[in-house]
């Protein structure tokens, strides 16, 4: 008992700083540290469970690395994306973020991208979707998931449509400058996904927004 509460306690103190990772790791790394992180203490609990403090030890190694390989990857070109579209949009108020599934997220807020009640891309949101539909056409394996977004002003028979519209000039635009059909995904949430409250003109503003994801197919897919 008591060489497996030690074992715990390392396995468990090496899974937290994993989880925490280094201030100086690139976000690649830091993903890795994490999948690595929570693959050790679910062995370190699933070997404990089958082998006491042996099979705990073993556990956590062996959790470590299928935590690593795991979904936490996050591939240099995707890191590359990401810096190339921080830079491209810097100071638009776009927002360009990695989701906890590994995707590249643009959060592109109404200000810069629709007028209210439309879906015509606007002057703009045409300067940011150049950028990225370069970075794109220089990734030409991953797949593109536009999500168009409203506020709660009017009925859903006008929002529902409104918000595929807008995720569909979106894509239309980055296809007439050269991104593949087969690469896109969209959909429209009308008015259910608000990310403020619509009893103000500022957060119904926010919620009229698209978001843009890029994600690279796992291995599994591409057999």
């Amino acid at each position: 008992m008591k060489k497996f509460s030690t074992t715990f306690a390392v396995c468990a103190a090496a899974a937290a700083l994993t989880l925490t990772g280094c201030a100086n790791m690139s976000e690649s790394q830091q993903g890795t540290a994490k999948g690595a992180g929570i693959g050790a203490l679910a062995g370190v609990l699933l070997g404990a469970a089958t082998g006491g403090s042996k099979g705990a030890t073993q556990g956590a190694v062996l959790g470590a690395g299928a935590g690593a390989l795991g979904g936490y990857i996050w591939s240099q070109k995707m890191q590359e994306q990401k810096a190339a579209m921080e830079q491209a949009t810097a100071g638009t108020g776009v927002g360009v973020s990695q989701t906890a599934d590994n995707r590249l997220k643009l959060d592109i807020p109404s200000d810069i991208s629709f007028d209210v009640g439309r879906s015509a891309i606007r002057s703009n949101f045409a300067g940011v979707l150049n950028q990225f539909a370069t970075t794109l056409n220089s990734n030409p394996s991953t797949l593109i998931t536009i999500v168009g977004h409203t506020d709660n002003t009017g009925s859903d028979a006008i929002n529902n449509p409104l918000s595929v519209d807008r995720a569909n000039s979106a894509r239309d635009y980055l296809m007439a400058r050269g991104v593949s059909v087969r690469r896109f995904a969209t959909e429209g949430m009308g008015s259910r996904q608000p990310v403020a409250s619509n009893s103000t003109a500022e957060g119904r503003a926010q919620n009229r927004r698209v978001e843009i994801y890029v994600a690279e197919p796992s291995t599994t897919a591409q057999r």
